[in-house]
Formats: structure tokens, sequence, C-alpha cells
């Protein structure tokens, strides 16, 4: 029997089951706080990583969201452009108060409101991929298709 998981790993837990997702969270003994962590304690590539980065939009104050691939920036102005508006990156109590996660642990669902996503369409390419679960330690494997289906995302060029 695997130990429970952390409030914050349940809670992803809780929201992949209320969605139709069996998703199984892994609790890493490692930090996968970064792309390049994750990828060495998953042992995958640090491009089937997702990064569940936040912005806050420049005139709304509204919250973005973009599902990376770990091996890739985001073009901050084309985000812009996607948006309508400049954008900026927020701090850790803002990330916290839209996403109910810190930062290096923020999944791309389990959020208290829905937030507008962008799905970077590198992370097509990849069978699996894996993306945060809460915790800078907790992650689970899911397939490109789930991403977009669980997060209704749109997929763009986000490079």
């Amino acid at each position: 029997m695997t130990a429970s998981l952390s409030p914050s790993a349940q809670k992803v837990k809780d929201a992949l089951e209320a969605r139709g997702f069996p998703h199984r969270i892994i609790e890493l003994p490692e930090s996968a706080r970064t792309s390049v962590e994750a990828a060495r304690a998953i042992g995958c590539q640090v491009g089937q990583i997702v990064k569940s980065l936040i912005f806050r939009g420049g005139g709304t104050q509204r919250a973005i969201l973009v599902v990376a691939s770990g091996s890739n920036r985001v073009n901050e102005k084309g985000l812009s452009e996607l948006v309508s508006e400049p954008v900026e990156r927020p701090d850790a109590d803002y990330v916290r108060l839209h996403t109910g996660f810190s930062i290096g642990g923020v999944p791309p669902i389990g959020h208290p409101e829905p937030i507008e996503t962008f799905i970077d369409e590198d992370l097509l390419t990849y069978e699996e991929i894996w993306a945060a679960a809460g915790t800078p330690r907790a992650v689970f494997s899911l397939t490109p298709g789930d991403l977009i289906k669980m997060t209704g995302g749109r997929v763009v060029s986000i490079k």
C-alpha cells in the first residue's frame, strides 16, 4: 500500500477524477521544480515536461495559463498578441491566489476558477508527457490529447 498523497497532490487527484481522468499521481523523492530536475527524476526528455506558467494580463489583470514544453521558452510578445493585451510574469502570491498552488507545483487543472489556457504545440509531438501535480515533487503522466481535453486549452506556437 502506498502512502497517502500530500494535500496539494490529493487536490489534483480529486480534480482529475472529477473530470474522468484516472491518472496516477507519483510523489518523487527529489524535487521536480524545474523541467531539468523533473526530467532527471522521471527519466524522460526535458521536452516531455509540461511547464504550467501563469501570466497576468497587463490591462485586465486576469490570469493566463501557458502549458509549455519543458524545453521551450514562452515568447511573451507572441502571447500578448494572442490575448490582445500586454502580459507580465506575476509574483508568487498572484500565482497561488489564481491557481491554488505554489510556483514549481502548478498543475494544468484543479484551479479555483477556470483560467484561459494555451497549450504549446510542441507537446503534441510526444506520446507521453508529465505535468506537475500540486507540489514540486508530485507529477502525473498523460497524453497530449488528455491535456487538451482536461484544460480546454488552445494549441498554439509559444516560441
